[in-house]
C-alpha cells in the first residue's frame, strides 16, 4: 500500500529509512535525487558515472540511515555530502586507472580543477545552509559584514543599533556558525 509521505520532513523520512522502510527510500530520492545527480554530474562530468556515484550515495543512506544525527546536521545535507564523497571517490578511481600520463600528453589538471570547483560549490551550499539556521539579527550582519564589506561601525550606523550589539551579533553568529560548519564537516571554512 503506497502512502503518502510528502507532508513528513526530511529528517523524519529519513528515520523511516533508518527502520528499512523502502517508500521511504524512495521518498528521499523522488526529494533529492535530482540535485544529487546534478551535484555528482558538476564533480564526475560524466553522466553514467554520476549516476553511479547517486545511486551508491542512496545505498549508502539506506545502510546507514539509523546512524543519522539530526542535531548534527540537515538530512538533505547528510545526503549531499555522502553523494559529494562518492563522486570524489569515483573521480580518484577513474585517474587511479589512467595510470601514468604518457610523456606526450599533457598533465591532466582539468579534473582537479572541476573537483576543487566542485568542493567550493559545496562548501558554499553548506555555509548557506548554516546561515539560514541563524537568528536573522545575526545572519544579517554577518552577511552585510562579510558580503557587502561593512565594517562593524558602519553596521552599527546602517542598522540603528549600538556598537557593542552589532559585536555581541557578530562574534555569537560567527561562534554558531563554526559549530554548524563543524558538524556538517566544515570546521575549516572560517579559519
Amino acid at each position: 500500500m503506497d502512502r503518502d509521505l510528502a507532508h513528513l520532513t526530511d529528517e523524519a523520512v529519513l528515520s523511516l529509512v533508518a527502520e528499512s522502510d523502502d517508500e521511504a527510500l524512495a521518498e528521499l530520492y523522488d526529494r533529492f535525487g535530482g540535485v544529487a545527480y546534478g551535484l555528482a554530474l558538476r564533480i564526475l562530468r560524466d553522466e553514467s558515472l554520476a549516476q553511479d556515484a547517486v545511486q551508491e550515495a542512496f545505498l549508502a543512506v539506506w545502510r546507514t540511515a539509523d546512524r543519522f544525527l539530526a542535531e548534527r546536521a540537515r538530512a538533505s545535507t547528510w545526503i549531499l555530502t555522502l553523494v559529494h564523497r562518492r563522486s570524489v571517490d569515483l573521480v580518484r578511481r577513474q585517474e587511479q586507472r589512467r595510470g601514468e600520463p604518457l610523456e606526450s600528453a599533457p598533465e591532466p589538471v582539468a579534473s582537479e580543477q572541476v573537483e576543487e570547483q566542485a568542493a567550493i560549490r559545496f562548501q558554499r551550499q553548506v555555509v548557506q545552509e548554516a546561515l539560514r539556521q541563524l537568528p536573522p539579527d545575526q545572519r544579517e550582519a554577518l552577511e552585510l559584514g562579510y558580503y557587502a564589506g561593512l565594517t562593524q561601525s558602519e553596521l552599527a550606523e546602517r542598522l540603528g543599533q549600538p556598537l557593542g550589539t552589532i559585536k555581541s551579533r557578530m562574534f555569537t553568529g560567527l561562534t554558531r556558525l563554526r559549530d554548524l560548519l563543524a558538524q556538517a564537516g566544515l570546521e575549516e571554512s572560517l579559519r
